[in-house]
């Protein structure tokens, strides 16, 4: 059977989110079984907010795409939060917590890039919408 992919799926940016949100539901999964609506909860909902906004965010206009990028980054946010919680709490230990936010910081720099890399794509188009 052919294997279905949308382009979004090829982004390094992309695959190293959803490599996050595996490391974040094994991480948690060692949480106390009572905070399932807590840290736990908010943990895997902000790694998936990070994959999920890129998602919808490409192949509409390189504006809206970083909009969800914007967004993209206030979840990368949220989760250094939520690993300084874990580690506050003693969920997690402090080189746990080191490496999540070398990840995170990660996340954060190629996410800054490619927004970069998409407002000089749409200057450079709008230029010669310009010029034309």
């Amino acid at each position: 059977m052919k294997e279905i992919k949308f382009k979004f799926e090829d982004l390094k940016l992309y695959q190293k989110a959803l490599d996050f949100v595996d490391n974040t539901y094994k991480l948690t999964e060692s949480f106390p079984s009572n905070q399932n609506f807590s840290p736990t909860s908010q943990f895997r909902r902000a790694s998936i907010s990070i994959a999920l906004n890129m998602a919808e965010g490409s192949g509409d206009t390189n504006a809206q795409f970083n909009r969800f990028l914007n967004i993209a980054n206030g979840s990368i946010k949220e989760c250094v939060v939520c690993s300084s919680i874990a580690k506050r709490l003693n969920y997690i230990s402090n080189e746990i917590d080191y490496s999540n936010r070398l990840q995170l910081e990660e996340l954060s720099k190629m996410t800054a890039s490619l927004k970069k890399y998409l407002m000089s794509n749409n200057k450079n188009t709008n230029d010669q919408k310009t010029i034309n």
